[in-house]
């Protein structure tokens, strides 16, 4: 087993190969990172980050660029995947004050090289056909995240009662993974009345009442994680219910992935059997409501499962997610040669539940008796 950012590099080549490029240049943090293995985000709003990596197709040395307040920093803390390898790295930097990163690299690139974002003289070059799957040897760091982030939002859901507010449950969400080393791009937060009329609830002021549903990505050192879990106070007799029908749905996504993955099936396929899944629990228009589940890793979604989709369903992790009124199930699934919820701590009740069309079935957690 080669170690992970030498197999990442080797993709990276093959790409630049195939595109004629002699250079290429990562500037988009999720794309340092899935090199790297860490973070080069300062402003969370800007699509670049404060440091690139330039990856060459002729095996000389990588090349790391950052403004002078940055490029010690980054060499130092943030390329920890590159530590334990033979890849070299030159340092380059220029004065903060002189220029700008996007500026700084097409001055530098090579006369023929590529960047991830639209630079001026550059083609623009898509990382998504070679983020996925995550290498076999990067996997273990990827359970330890899915496994953290699961026991932070567990640990919130058992302390919340029916009259603290959404707000406050996602506070509680955003601090708990920040003390693990988790940025949290996504806090979702729905209480009874809210839950049953949005896809995206975004938190606001308002008791979670009956019940509620916690849905987090959290991502540390590049990695993305989906979950969400369910607590109910006085629960409403169809909830449960509609959680079974959103869980047997999600067990079809995560098995018409797998089968995607070894007929080589798109995820266009995956949909229609997300649509089917649909039908048969009783609400054939839902997938109307809301997009459908999909491959997480570097991205929280690499790609997503659609009508007429025609990229190739291979994941190493699948952020399957479903929901109906009221219902929803989101997990991160490990498809390789079977189906496993990396989102399971094994200290949360769940349920197995057939896949729709498919032998298959995945356990995902169920909603639990919060205190009141």
């Amino acid at each position: 087993m080669g170690h992970p950012a030498v197999e990442k590099r080797q993709r990276v080549v093959d790409l630049l190969t195939r595109r004629s490029l002699e250079e290429l240049w990562l500037c988009r943090p999720a794309n340092v990172a899935w090199f790297g293995g860490g973070s080069v985000v300062v402003d969370a709003a800007s699509e670049i980050g404060v440091a690139a990596l330039g990856i060459p197709a002729d095996g000389r040395s990588e090349r790391l660029l950052a403004p002078n307040n940055e490029l010690d920093r980054i060499d130092e803390e943030e390329l920890p995947q590159l530590e334990a390898t033979d890849i070299d790295i030159v340092l380059e930097e220029y004065e903060w004050q002189e220029s700008s990163l996007p500026v700084a690299v097409a001055d530098r690139a090579r006369a023929s090289a590529g960047a991830d974002v639209p630079l001026e003289g550059l083609p623009a070059v898509d990382l998504s056909s070679i983020r996925t799957p995550l290498p076999a040897g990067e996997l273990e760091r990827y359970r330890r995240a899915c496994l953290e982030t699961t026991r932070a939002v567990e640990a919130v859901a058992r302390e919340i009662a029916s009259g603290t507010t959404e707000r406050e449950t996602a506070s509680a969400l955003r601090g708990v993974l920040s003390n693990r080393g988790f940025a949290a791009p996504v806090v979702l937060v729905g209480g009874s009345e809210r839950s049953v009329r949005q896809r995206h609830f975004i938190p606001i002021d308002a008791p979670l009442d009956r019940f509620g549903h916690l849905t987090v990505v959290a991502e540390r050192g590049g990695h993305n994680v989906a979950v969400t879990r369910t607590v109910a106070f006085d629960p409403p007799e169809w909830l449960r219910d509609r959680h079974d029908a959103a869980c047997r749905v999600a067990a079809t996504a995560a098995a018409a992935t797998l089968d995607a993955a070894r007929t080589g099936a798109t995820a266009g396929d995956v949909f229609d059997a997300i649509r089917t899944a649909y039908d048969a629990v009783g609400y054939p228009d839902e997938w109307r409501a809301h997009h459908q589940g999909g491959a997480i890793g570097y991205e929280s979604r690499e790609w997503i499962a659609g009508p007429d989709s025609e990229c190739p369903a291979l994941a190493a992790a699948l952020r399957v997610s479903s929901d109906d009124t009221g219902g929803k199930c989101e997990e991160t699934i490990l498809v390789d040669d079977g189906v496993q919820a990396l989102t399971s701590t094994g200290e949360w009740p769940t349920t197995r539940y057939e896949a729709v069309g498919f032998d298959d079935f995945v356990a995902f957690h169920d909603p639990i008796e919060g205190r009141d």
